[in-house]
């Protein structure tokens, strides 16, 4: 396999890019743009060797313990779980949630062959026991609404009953701004459903 060959399938890892899209990218990069090439080499390098996982929420940190958990002025008894880092980013770029968090890092698919050990379950549930000031009052599921992790939230619903933790789901719905002739009909059903 010639060295194109080899960049054009590493790029074809990425999410959503096929085989054109990867050839596009590896020819640019190439007649255009080597020194970018270099920097994403380094920075792909750099970023696999320092990269690892938070001790307490499991997202991508350099350090030990992510700066979300080592701020002191978040809330330790509300404790949001999300699929990915980029969903914990999502809800802090809100502004709106000032508790920690824990990333799974994936979803339950049974038939994807994922299951409660591979998205870290058990971390979870040894992260709820903790008793003391890190105690959690207050788990909220704010995993996607699809069928995956909607599955995910009711088993970890299911598995913390009984333990003492008031368990709560991102509320759904119409969008702010939206008119209801145009929003579809699972999204309103939901919303009656869910009405406060």
């Amino acid at each position: 396999m010639s060295a194109l060959d080899a960049l054009t399938s590493a790029l074809r890892c990425l999410p959503g890019v096929g085989v054109k899209s990867a050839q596009r990218m590896a020819y640019h990069l190439m007649q255009h743009d080597r020194n970018g090439a270099l920097q994403l080499a380094q920075a792909l390098q750099v970023a696999t060797q320092q990269v690892r996982h938070c001790t307490l929420c499991h997202t991508f940190t350099e350090d030990e313990v992510c700066a979300t958990c080592a701020d002191p002025q978040r809330n330790r008894s509300q404790l949001c779980v999300v699929e990915t880092p980029a969903d914990q980013a999502a809800l802090e770029r809100t502004g709106a949630y000032k508790g920690r968090y824990f990333v799974l890092m994936g979803k339950l698919s049974p038939l994807d062959g994922i299951g409660p050990k591979d998205i870290g379950l058990q971390k979870l549930f040894d992260r709820i026991a903790v008793d003391g000031e890190d105690a959690v009052s207050e788990l909220i599921l704010a995993t996607n609404f699809t069928a995956e992790g909607e599955a995910t939230a009711h088993v970890i619903a299911q598995a913390l009953k009984g333990r003492g933790v008031h368990v709560t789901r991102l509320a759904r719905g119409v969008p702010v701004g939206s008119e209801l002739e145009y929003v579809d009909l699972g999204t309103i059903a939901h919303a009656l459903v869910d009405r406060r």
